[in-house]
């Protein structure tokens, strides 16, 4: 395992109406992140929020390359980004315990928090087809084309891990500044980390080693 020290290369926010940011997805050309007044879209060009969704967002965000998945305490909500509808919810594996979420392979991962865990879920029905665990609290969650990383944010300390998705092992760790929370994670899918800032209500962005 090899550590290092969080590279941020960037920050966005506060936001005008959000007290904290939680969940964070990135569609292609936007990032999308769960504050304290629903679902926002942001430039990250410009750092500028261009659109606003009107529903409960209490942790992880998804991004499937068509709709937005939204953690709402014990659900997860699918939802049309384009009208803001919530077309269907299923059932969050944590039952309101869950954090972090993101979209690969066709499934839901899903962070839970306490538990150090990290679901793969099916997205039409809820059912849990994988487990993984890790050794400290689960924030945030993304890929990277075969990696696995997820946010920690335990004992006022957090970092960006990757794991071995078979094992859990920690093979790299980013350290972020202290008083410098995770509470959402998203790749680019290249060199950027756009991590949720909790109650700073920031978005930054860390580079991928």
């Amino acid at each position: 395992m090899t550590a290092s020290t969080a590279n941020i290369t960037q920050e966005y926010g506060p936001f005008f109406g959000n007290d904290a940011v939680h969940g964070v997805s990135f569609s292609g050309k936007d990032v999308w992140f769960a504050g304290s007044n629903g679902l926002n879209r942001m430039d990250p060009d410009t750092g500028t929020v261009t659109q606003h969704v009107a529903v409960p967002a209490h942790a992880g965000t998804a991004f499937d390359g068509t709709h937005l998945y939204q953690l709402s305490d014990t659900l997860i909500q699918k939802i049309d980004p384009a009208t803001g509808a919530v077309l269907s919810t299923i059932p969050a594996p944590g039952k309101g315990n869950d954090s972090g979420m993101a979209w690969a392979e066709g499934s839901l991962w899903i962070g839970q928090y306490r538990d150090c865990t990290i679901y793969q879920v099916d997205p039409a029905t809820g059912e849990v087809l994988r487990t993984i665990q890790s050794d400290r609290f689960v924030t945030g969650v993304t890929w990277v084309g075969e990696e696995l990383w997820h946010g920690t944010w335990q004992d006022e300390q957090s970092d960006l891990r990757q794991i071995d998705p078979a094992t859990g092992a920690v093979l790299q760790r980013l350290d972020m500044p202290p008083g410098t929370g995770i509470s959402g994670l998203e790749s680019d899918g290249a060199d950027r980390f756009f991590c949720g800032g909790g109650g700073s209500g920031k978005v930054r962005v860390v580079k991928r080693p």
